[in-house]
């Protein structure tokens, strides 16, 4: 069975390496997300959505929203995903309140 979430960079297309490209430098430009734990860093490919993303140990996503690297949330109530700008006020007030 392939694996959806790789970190094996041989699997990368030119697209996605660079779009890690522009993670790495927005990292050292701007630093991690506010929140995001600076443990077990890896840059990862979403080989079904093709999204390139940064996780660490505490499964916590960040990746590019045009040119600031943000954090990317899940509610596991409403099961919406996205920047903050993205959701609803019910799955923002439960990420807002550590739910």
């Amino acid at each position: 069975m392939m694996e959806i979430i790789t970190a094996d960079l041989s699997r990368f297309g030119h697209r996605e390496r660079a779009m890690a490209e522009d993670l790495l430098k927005a990292w050292r430009k701007q630093g991690l997300p506010d929140g995001f734990e600076n443990e077990g860093v890896t840059i990862n490919f979403n080989t079904y959505s093709g999204y390139v993303f940064l996780s660490n140990e505490d499964y916590e996503v960040a990746m590019m929203n045009g040119d600031c690297l943000e954090l990317y949330h899940y509610d596991f109530e409403t099961g919406e995903e996205g920047f903050l700008e993205e959701l609803s006020e019910e799955a923002l007030n439960r990420i807002n309140n550590g739910e």
